[in-house]
């Protein structure tokens, strides 16, 4: 079985800018009704089918599938539900980790989070000087919530 252990958080400031150039995702939910997700994402030139079940606390079951780039595009365009997730992802090596800071644009525009991935629940981690408040725990920051509730609807935050 495939399992997903990351943390998420929003950023304290925009000392992670210019680390590294990013790269495009689109992406769509085919179905993301509590405790499962079935998405489907472009990154770059390739195209990925990702199933996930339930988070607890910050640890759930993750299948990722690549798929041909035209699929994945012809899913999104046509059998996705709306709004689509535009975000450019940055991936920064920190202290023996991969952070991935990920910038919305379109419905979430000025939303900006960062994941840390993990081999295990209690891993220690050390954060750099651009993370803050920790929102593992907060679903609306899940692409999936952010694809039904985007944050441009949120109001006041």
């Amino acid at each position: 079985m495939g399992v997903e252990i990351e943390k998420k958080f929003l950023l304290a400031n925009d000392g992670w800018r210019g680390l590294d150039a990013g790269r495009m995702y689109r992406q769509g939910y085919l179905n993301s009704e509590k405790g499962r997700t079935v998405r489907v994402r472009s990154a770059g030139e390739r195209g990925y089918l990702t199933i996930k079940g339930p988070a607890v606390a910050g640890v759930r079951s993750e299948y990722e599938y690549e798929i041909p780039l035209a699929d994945a595009v012809e899913i999104l365009e046509s059998l996705c539900l709306r709004p689509l997730i535009e975000k450019r992802r940055h991936r920064i090596a920190f202290k023996g980790f991969i952070w991935e800071v990920d910038e919305f644009f379109a419905d979430n525009a000025g939303l900006v989070v960062a994941e840390i991935e993990l081999p295990a629940p209690d891993t220690s981690f050390e954060k750099p000087f651009w993370i803050g408040q920790e929102v593992t725990g907060d679903p609306r920051y899940t692409n999936a919530a952010l694809s039904r509730q985007p944050y441009c609807l949120w109001g006041g935050q």
